[in-house]
């Protein structure tokens, strides 16, 4: 389905409503046993294209009388039959201790800075294509000692196949295993540390910012005539929404559809989740196969995600159990990045439409006043004491009032306001009082 805003919209661009599979893409992102069961089904499929090559080979040669040349194939094959047996019975243990080791690191880094740094480790492609590698590499091993025939030296004019293709294959695995093994442990050090991990949330925060249409506000049917659909499934946080099925089911109806809860809401059964206005709702079914609910948060359709982990990691980095400024400063380098982008958006209610160009759905999505007090409130009040970060939201905030238009400065102005009052409570020495309330972009240099 795609859509244009129209003269009162606000960017007057066009934009595509999200297609179906982009809510099954994002399902099987969150998951870590597709990829590595697609890996072993795709290494038994190939070693049985690869089995019936080798057969053919040894077939030709024998048919051209190279026995000699069937002989130094042969002799190969034996060669690298030790180092098949070898892989196959080391590589399982190899897979345990690596990802044993790495779910510690992983652990530590959820200890340090949030639990949910644990979904990047799971989302990770260099850990799905590593894992997935690994295994690939084990089972097609284990395919490929059944392949090999007689003893240690087996006559040519006799054999009937050899791995020959299969070994070489082998190899380049345990290669290319070994290539991955090494990003995968550079990779898993970069989720130890705050900076990568920080950033790794402002980019897929800004990413999914960046897919939100933004159309113009037009006018639904009046609210007395609207329907409430309320939720069948289970209980659980809104994740994604298939705007397209939504978009098509309100077509066929001749209606509009208001989506009630917005993107990392928690949903109950009985609760309204959509209100119809001028036609017939659509089928359970379909608001339930277009509903992705599930037990956490997902950034795709819920850029305020990103802030929420900005802000706890930030909140635990000032508590008295860790006190790390440092990390609380960081946090709010991209906060304001963050916001910095999101400034200058409409930030209105989306509204999808049909290919004729007809709003179909309206859906709800956070303010730039709910976004600044996500940003700062919890932040600011436990920042009081810490100079380094009362410093540097200081200056953050100031940034920030002279990128933002003057309807926007308001929620602003009331941050930097009550930051100041927070400090001058605080702070008894007025000399203290003077160097926390002094803007800093690197909080304290």
């Amino acid at each position: 389905m795609s859509g244009k805003s129209g003269p009162g919209g606000a960017s007057g661009r066009v934009h595509r409503s999200p297609h179906v599979a982009a809510a099954l893409r994002e399902r099987l992102r969150d998951t870590f046993w597709f990829a590595p069961t697609a890996g072993l089904v795709c290494a038994v499929a190939l070693w049985w294209v690869l089995s019936d090559l080798d057969t053919r080979i040894v077939a030709h040669l024998k048919n051209e009388g190279a026995y000699a040349e069937l002989g130094d194939l042969l002799a190969f094959a034996m060669d690298a039959r030790t180092i098949v047996t070898t892989v196959s019975a080391a590589m399982m243990t190899f897979i345990g201790v690596v990802f044993s080791i790495s779910l510690v690191a992983v652990q530590m880094a959820s200890g340090q800075l949030t639990p949910r740094v644990v979904r990047i480790f799971v989302r990770s492609r260099i850990s799905k294509l590593t894992l997935t590698v690994f295994l690939a590499t084990f089972a097609f091993s284990l395919l490929v000692l059944t392949s090999y025939e007689g003893g240690a030296e087996p006559d040519p004019r006799r054999v009937t196949s050899a791995p020959l293709v299969q070994s070489l294959l082998t190899l380049g695995l345990v290669g290319l295993s070994l290539l991955l093994f090494v990003a995968y442990v550079s990779s898993t050090l970069r989720l130890m540390q705050v900076g990568p991990v920080l950033d790794h949330i402002t980019r897929e925060s800004l990413r999914a910012l960046a897919r939100q249409p933004h159309g113009p506000a037009d006018r639904l049917p009046p609210g007395p005539g609207a329907v409430h659909v309320p939720h069948r499934g289970r209980a659980g946080v809104l994740r994604d929404v298939a705007v397209a099925r939504l978009v098509r089911a309100a077509r066929r109806q001749g209606a509009v559809l208001r989506l009630v809860p917005r993107a990392g809401d928690f949903v109950v059964p009985g609760t309204p989740v959509l209100t119809v206005h001028g036609g017939a709702a659509p089928s359970s079914r379909t608001v339930g196969r277009a509903l992705s609910v599930g037990v956490e948060r997902s950034p795709h359709q819920d850029p305020a995600f990103g802030l929420r982990q900005l802000s706890d990691i930030a909140l635990r980095a000032l508590s008295p159990s860790l006190n790390d400024p440092t990390t609380a400063v960081q946090c709010v380098d991209r906060i304001v990045q963050f916001l910095s982008a999101a400034v200058v958006l409409p930030l209105t209610a989306l509204h999808h439409r049909d290919r004729r160009g007809d709003v179909r759905l309206v859906q709800e999505v956070p303010g730039w006043t709910d976004l600044v007090d996500l940003a700062f409130e919890e932040i600011r009040s436990c920042a009081a004491a810490s100079p380094q970060v009362t410093r540097r939201l200081l200056a953050g905030l100031d940034d920030l009032l002279s990128l933002a238009p003057e309807e926007r400065r308001k929620p602003l102005l009331r941050h930097r306001s009550l930051l100041v009052e927070a400090v001058e409570r605080t702070v008894p020495e007025a000399a203290g009082r003077a160097f926390a309330l002094r803007p800093d972009r690197q909080g304290i240099a």
